[in-house]
């Protein structure tokens, strides 16, 4: 699709829009059977979908991790899911030499928050034309997404969105403040809320062998979400997985996908209730009997 049509339609989206899939690419068979389900309960709803998976996790806490396919095969594999369920794609890069290729597969581009200001990169990513995604970086005020969305634009490219996912808290914690789905609006653009991402303790699980890898939160994600609706956000990231206590990658923050259906159909309600994509006007003068 081209991509200022699938951003005029994502910016429209009521209540919201949903960005969502597993969190890295673990097999072609399993990338289809996430797609499919995803797809079938998101159109329940009503939900606008861009499927989403990484091709390379290249920002992992261990060196022996699991990273996922490569760019090459895994741009194959979503390009693949991308015919068969005539769905959107979203993944990210993380080098400016990766996103002539992923534009060509990817409708959406996204930037992790690690790289967030990296000028070079979010220029690179503009000059496909695709959407660009920018998590805000866990180190960063909101304020700066204002300024990363318009090196976006700056390229050329005005199909921009903005996307928190949490804010470090001490060392191993992230928490989420709802003050900046509302500061965030002033990059003029859609504003994302990562309801999974947020949830992470980074480095914060001992592993048998000594090492670290990142906890999570997966209990808080119906808060998080909640609140997220509520304030009135345009799209809802989320990652889903069929097993995620044997996901090789973000297991402890990734959502069930037995448990999607009935999440989103909370999310929905409370988004239809809420007037949160309204400005509340508030009158100072002085109030008279």
């Amino acid at each position: 699709m081209e991509s200022s049509l699938l951003f005029n339609q994502l910016q429209a989206a009521e209540p919201f829009f949903l960005l969502a899939g597993p969190n890295v690419i673990e097999s072609e068979e399993h990338i289809f059977r996430m797609a499919k389900h995803i797809k079938n309960i998101s159109s329940k709803f009503g939900l606008p979908l861009v499927f989403k998976s990484s091709f390379d996790k290249a920002n992992r806490t261990s060196a022996k991790s699991f990273r996922g396919p490569g760019m090459v095969e895994g741009l194959k594999i979503l390009e693949k899911v991308k015919l068969a369920y005539d769905i959107p794609i979203v993944t990210d890069v993380h080098e400016t030499i990766q996103c002539e290729a992923v534009g060509k597969v990817a409708d959406i581009i996204q930037i992790p928050a690690f790289l967030c200001r990296q000028t070079d990169l979010l220029v690179a990513a503009a000059k496909t034309g695709r959407i660009i995604n920018i998590k805000k970086g866990q180190f960063c005020a909101p304020s700066v997404m204002k300024n990363s969305a318009e090196k976006i634009r700056m390229a050329g490219n005005s199909n921009v969105m903005v996307c928190e996912r949490g804010t470090m808290f001490g060392y191993n914690d992230l928490i989420v403040d709802p003050r900046n789905l509302e500061w965030m609006r002033e990059a003029s653009c859609p504003v994302v809320a990562d309801i999974t991402h947020s949830l992470q303790q980074p480095a914060g699980r001992q592993l048998g062998d000594g090492g670290v890898a990142s906890g999570g939160l997966r209990e808080l994600i119906p808060c998080i979400a909640r609140t997220a609706v509520a304030v009135g956000v345009d799209g809802i990231f989320m990652e889903v997985h069929d097993d995620p206590m044997n996901a090789p990658v973000d297991g402890p923050t990734q959502w069930p996908l037995r448990h999607l259906e009935e999440l989103l159909e909370e999310l929905v309600a409370i988004a239809r209730a809420s007037k949160g994509k309204q400005h509340f006007n508030i009158d100072l003068t002085p109030f008279r009997e």
